[in-house]
């Protein structure tokens, strides 16, 4: 019995290491799903399933605030530009990156003045392969000065 029982032990004492090298460990997926094509021109997808993340970030709203505190009162295309940079530094600060989005909601005050300055977040979204599902909102108004809002879900 005691022959048999250390036997057991040296298998279990060299076996573990390589059952744990081989031990398959549960990666992020994420699938995008568009029953349509006509999505891909606006750069967004109809859904994103996530399966295995290891950690998710919801960002509140990110607008065109400087550094100080303060409200730009700059024009849109301004604004996209700063509140864009100011949604990357929270997500790098968390220790995500902006290619983990998968849920971003836009904010907007001025329709008309966003169109022609959106392939600003068109580029933004390709330079950092952003796969997402999109919401875009006219509301009537943000605090203060802000046009634009940026809400973000991220994974990894």
């Amino acid at each position: 019995m005691k022959k048999t029982a250390k036997i057991l032990a040296l298998l279990l004492v060299t076996a573990m290491p390589i059952l744990a090298q081989t031990k398959k460990e549960k990666q992020m997926e994420k699938r995008i799903i568009n029953p349509w094509e006509w999505q891909n021109d606006r750069s967004y997808n109809q859904a994103v399933e996530v399966k295995n993340p290891e950690g998710t970030l919801y960002v509140a709203g990110q607008a065109a605030v400087n550094a100080d505190g303060t409200s730009s009162n700059e024009n849109m295309e301004s604004q996209i530009k700063l509140a864009l940079n100011n949604l990357e530094q929270v997500i790098a600060k968390a220790g995500y990156e902006p290619k983990g989005i998968v849920r971003l909601t836009m904010y907007t005050t001025d329709m008309e003045a966003l169109w022609p300055n959106f392939k600003i977040i068109q580029d933004w979204i390709a330079k950092h392969g952003v796969q997402q599902a999109t919401s875009l909102m006219e509301v009537k108004t943000l605090f203060e000065t802000l046009k634009i809002e940026f809400e973000a879900t991220v994974v990894k």
